[in-house]
C-alpha cells in the first residue's frame, strides 16, 4: 500500500508535495476505511479534487513513474516547464508485507541519470516510536555512499548511473540489495493506473475468456451496477444473434478500434432479453467503462492490488461511484487500495463516506500548486466531521475550485454583431 508520497521539479509541481495515505488514529470515525497492521495504519481510499489543468492527472503521473523507475521500465517525468533544474525528485513511502520502506530519487533528466537514491525501512515500536534502518544511499554530489551489504559500497561511485543500482549488478551475491531488489519489484507490480477515458478492454477480455471464480465475480460486479442487462458474457462468433457487416459499425472511442483486437472485443457481449449484442458496438460508453473497470476493480480486491483511477466519474452515474468507493472502504476489504481524481462531489461527503484526511484537493494559482488534505482543516476554522463539506467546497472555502468568466466569451462574441450581421461584412 502506498503511504506517502513526494515530489519536486515534477510536472506541475515545481516545489515539493507531500501526498499522505496516513491514517490519524486520534478520530475513530469509519475506522473500517484504515488499514492496520503492525502498528501502521494507512487509509484505503482517498479521493483527489481541484480545477482542470491545475494538477490532479500530475499526481498520478507521479504515482506512474515511480512504477516505472522502481520496474526499470523507461520513465516519461518532465521537470518544471517554469525551472532551468534538469533533476527531478520522487519519494515513495510504502507497506509490504506489515513493513514500512521508503524510496527516495533524483533523476537528471538531461543526463539520464539517477544522481540520488536513498532506500531504507522504518521501523515503529509499539508505542509508535519511529527508527530509520538505511539499505542504500547513492549521493553523487556529496560524494556520500552507504550500503547494508558492505562490499558494494566500492563499487556505487563506479558503475554508470542510467539504471538504479539494484538493476546495474547481479544482485544475488549480495543478500540485502537482493531482498531490496524484491521488495520494491513486488510493491510497483501491484499498480494498476487507469485514465477513465481510456481504459483498454483486454484485462476484462482475458478474464472473460476463462471460466473460473475470478471471471463469475467480474460478471456480478457488472450485472449488479443497474445497468438493465441479463448477462454479460465471452462468446464465439457464431453465438452472436446480430450480425454486424465488417465497417457498417465502428465503436466511439479510439482505444476500442485497434484492427488486430477488434474480434476479441466483438466477442464480449451484453445480454438484453436474450440477445446477445456486442458491448463495444452497442452498449453506452459509461457500460463500456464500467465493463472495462470491472476487472482491475475485482482483481484489485481479490489480490490486495492498488487501483489508481484518473477521472474516476468520468460517464459513470454518482450512485455507481460511491458504491465502488464504497468496495474499497469496506471492513471486508483486508489488503487493496484505490487513489483516484474526481469533481463530482456527491462523494465528497465526510458524513456517510470519508474520513478528512481521505479528501484531498490540487489548487493552483499565480506562485505554484498546491497539494493538501482536508484534514488540514481545523474545527476553529468551521470544518468537523459534521460540516456540510460539500456547501463549503461549492463556496470557495476549500479553494481548489475554479473560477470560469465565460459570460465574458458570450459578450465578446455577441459584441463582434449588430443585428446578426458580423462587423466585419458591414
Amino acid at each position: 500500500m502506498i503511504i506517502e508520497l513526494r515530489a519536486k521539479n515534477c510536472f506541475a509541481f515545481e516545489d515539493q508535495i507531500i501526498f499522505s495515505m496516513k491514517a490519524d488514529m486520534r478520530n475513530k470515525k469509519f475506522s473500517s476505511n484504515v488499514h492496520r497492521e503492525n502498528n501502521f495504519n494507512v487509509l484505503k481510499v482517498a479521493g483527489i479534487y481541484g480545477p482542470n489543468n491545475a494538477g490532479k492527472t500530475c499526481l498520478v503521473k507521479c504515482i506512474r513513474e515511480i512504477k516505472n523507475i522502481l520496474l526499470n521500465h523507461d520513465t516519461r517525468i518532465m521537470e518544471n516547464l517554469f525551472t532551468e533544474n534538469p533533476v527531478c525528485e520522487l519519494g515513495i513511502t510504502f507497506l509490504s508485507s506489515g513493513r514500512e520502506f521508503f524510496y527516495n530519487i533524483k533523476y537528471n533528466i538531461k543526463k539520464k541519470e539517477y544522481v540520488y537514491e536513498k532506500f531504507g525501512e522504518i521501523l515503529k515500536d509499539p508505542y509508535s516510536n519511529e527508527k530509520v534502518d538505511v539499505w542504500l544511499l547513492k549521493d553523487n554530489e556529496n560524494m556520500q555512499y552507504e550500503c547494508i551489504d558492505k562490499e558494494i559500497i566500492p563499487m556505487i561511485s563506479i558503475v554508470t548511473q542510467n539504471h538504479l543500482l539494484c538493476y546495474l549488478i547481479d544482485v544475488n551475491k549480495f543478500e540485502h540489495l537482493a531482498e531490496m531488489k524484491k521488495i520494491i519489484t513486488e510493491f510497483a507490480e501491484k499498480i494498476d493506473i487507469i485514465n477513465m477515458n481510456n481504459i483498454p478492454l483486454q484485462k476484462t477480455i482475458n478474464l472473460m475468456k476463462n471460466e473460473n471464480n475470478l471471471q463469475d465475480k467480474v460478471v456480478n460486479f457488472i450485472k449488479n451496477a443497474d445497468l438493465y442487462m441479463d448477462n454479460f458474457k465471452y462468446v464465439d462468433m457464431d453465438e452472436l444473434n446480430l450480425i454486424v457487416e465488417e465497417g457498417k459499425e465502428q465503436p466511439d472511442e479510439k482505444v476500442l478500434a485497434i484492427k488486430n483486437e477488434i474480434i476479441d472485443k466483438i466477442r464480449l457481449v451484453s445480454v438484453y432479453k436474450g440477445i446477445s449484442v456486442p458491448s463495444i458496438l452497442f452498449d453506452s460508453t459509461g457500460t463500456k467503462k464500467i465493463a472495462a473497470l470491472a476487472s482491475y476493480i475485482i482483481e484489485g480486491l481479490e489480490q490486495g492490488r492498488i487501483l489508481v483511477i484518473d477521472e474516476l466519474d468520468s460517464s459513470i452515474h454518482f450512485k455507481l461511484t460511491r458504491a465502488i468507493v464504497a468496495m474499497f472502504n469496506n471492513e471486508l476489504n483486508t489488503e487493496a487500495q484505490m487513489i483516484f481524481t474526481v469533481h463530482d462531489i456527491n462523494l465528497m461527503d465526510c458524513k456517510r463516506m470519508f474520513r478528512k484526511e481521505q479528501i484531498w484537493f490540487v489548487h493552483k494559482d499565480e506562485d505554484g500548486v498546491y497539494v493538501y488534505s482536508l484534514a488540514d482543516f481545523t474545527a476553529q476554522q468551521g470544518v468537523r466531521d459534521t460540516t456540510d463539506i460539500m456547501e463549503k467546497y461549492r463556496k470557495g472555502a476549500l479553494g481548489a475550485l475554479p473560477d470560469p468568466e465565460l459570460f465574458h466569451s458570450l459578450l465578446d462574441l455577441k459584441g463582434n454583431r449588430r443585428g446578426g450581421v458580423p462587423r466585419d461584412e458591414e
